[in-house]
């Protein structure tokens, strides 16, 4: 979540020390340009950091009962998969010089490392070769391993805000990120090279036009919506008999959508096919922690199969996060912390699966909380989040390109069923947990047919303002030649 918010009121800058009575106070006259080599880049001590968590509870900590709460689970993301040994770094705007704890937190933002992958057409894989000392391949392409750095809760005081100090922390927050961490980062490398930081990314809740200026250019921003299961006798069950209403988005602003009208539902299958159907192996399972490990390491096969063909038909880098079992733990344990904490209770199902071996579909997914459960205020602000959608194929894995299925680009009738049924479970999933819709993030083009031909009611959203992925390129060429692969939730921070 990356969030600026409007310009400041004058007067003095004062903040009070989360660990003393001192107060910091700097006059806005005796403040430094944005632009003065008196700016410096640096980590926060515990202190500043409480302080910073104090000032975007506001902001960030509605879902929770109480600021104690959100102090507790910003310090909890810290041990938590992705986070642990260093990969969640601190960061602030600050003025050269003056001592920590005395200081002003002009901005602040975080970073987050996670494990990247980028597939290079055969032209630049050989470059790369060349580069590293292993001379020229045989047009083959390239699979680079390294590292992406994840960037959020990116926040001005308002006191300090309208003066360009964010602006100037992106800068260098974008540059630092270039080397940050990369060779520290236990990755054996496809090219047998040192790892390296391949992008960074982030996702605004701004619109697309500050971010871009800085450097991370805007990428698709789309999402299916379906609504959750009506509640009967107090359990959740599934009906299509509503339509889709409009819903808000996660900052509550209605003007960041575009109604998209969907295609019309397919027609029934005949009874032949439905009886064939019922006896299929196409009903959801339920996943759960343990069937995690089996399904990431999966994915993770199909996605770099996927990567290497689109480098051999195209002459653009296909980069992706790699939807490792610590990319999705990270949002699982963060969920098991908030529904602990407003629930007393953490959820067991977090995704489900469907058909066999080989031939499969699965959903992981979590419930995201922005805004108080009780509150009526808060409609639409909590979602249950599809992580990551898997059309598992060993014939043609091509999970995110318009190919796939049968020569038609049709899906069977099995897929087509197991996907159904895992979005029911869904619904009623996020009806049990007080959710407000389920959303699946930029569906590829194969999902995109399993949600068409599915028979769920559902709705197109253009996201324009809030949770825009964004990505910075660190490799050869423009960003925007780069092709952004399983632009997904699961990579979201």
């Amino acid at each position: 979540m990356v969030t600026i918010q409007h310009p400041p009121s004058s007067g003095d800058a004062v903040t009070a020390s989360p660990v003393s009575n001192t107060r910091v106070s700097h006059h806005e006259s005796t403040l430094p340009d944005a632009s003065s080599p008196e700016l410096v880049l640096v980590h926060p001590s515990p202190a500043e950091l409480a302080r910073t968590w104090r000032h975007t509870y506001p902001s960030w900590g509605a879902a929770l009962p109480s600021e104690r709460d959100y102090l507790d689970r910003e310090a909890y993301l810290t041990m938590a998969p992705l986070g642990r040994d260093g990969g969640l770094t601190r960061w602030i705007l600050t003025i050269r010089g003056l001592p920590a704890d005395e200081r002003p937190i002009l901005s602040s933002c975080e970073s987050l490392r996670k494990r990247a992958v980028v597939a290079l057409p055969a032209a630049k894989g050989n470059k790369e070769r060349r580069e590293n000392g292993f001379g020229e391949g045989k047009e083959e392409v390239v699979v680079v391993d390294g590292i992406a750095h994840a960037i959020g809760s990116v926040f001005t005081e308002p006191a300090y805000r309208g003066r360009g100090y964010a602006s100037r922390m992106m800068r260098e927050v974008g540059e630092r990120l270039r080397t940050w961490q990369a060779e520290r980062t236990p990755i054996i490398t496809t090219t047998n090279t040192p790892p390296r930081t391949l992008f960074s990314i982030l996702y605004s809740d701004i619109g697309k036009h500050f971010y871009a200026r800085h450097g991370w250019a805007a990428f698709p921003s789309t999402h299916v919506a379906f609504k959750p299961a009506s509640i009967t006798n107090g359990s959740p069950s599934v009906t299509n008999e509503h339509p889709i209403s409009p819903l808000r988005n996660g900052n509550n602003n209605n003007n960041d959508r575009s109604r998209v009208s969907p295609p019309p539902s397919p027609p029934s299958p005949s009874p032949a096919a439905a009886h064939a159907t019922r006896h299929s192996t196409a009903t959801a399972t339920p996943i759960g922690y343990h069937e995690l490990a089996e399904l990431c390491a999966t994915d993770e096969r199909l996605l770099r199969a996927d990567l290497a063909r689109r480098a051999q038909i195209d002459i653009t880098a296909a980069a992706a996060i790699l939807p490792d079992l610590d990319a999705m733990l990270w949002h699982l344990m963060r969920e098991d912390f908030m529904t602990k904490r407003i629930f007393g209770r953490t959820p067991t199902v977090r995704g489900a699966v469907a058909g066999s071996p080989g031939r499969r579909v699965w959903a992981v997914w979590m419930r995201g909380y922005y805004g108080c459960v009780n509150d009526s205020k808060a409609e639409g602000k909590n979602i249950l989040h599809i992580l990551r959608v898997v059309i598992e194929d060993d014939n043609n894995n091509n999970n995110d390109s318009s190919k796939g299925g049968d020569e038609r680009g049709e899906e069977d009738e099995d897929l087509v069923e197991g996907f159904r049924s895992i979005i029911r479970l869904a619904q009623r999933e996020a009806a049990a947990w007080k959710t407000h819709e389920v959303q699946v993030w930029n569906p590829p083009a194969r999902v995109g047919r399993l949600v068409a031909k599915c028979g769920i009611p559902y709705e197109v959203v253009e996201r324009d303002m809030s949770s825009i992925p964004s990505l910075m390129w660190y490799g050869e060429g423009e960003t925007g030649e780069v092709e952004w692969v399983a632009n997904e939730k699961y990579a979201w921070f």
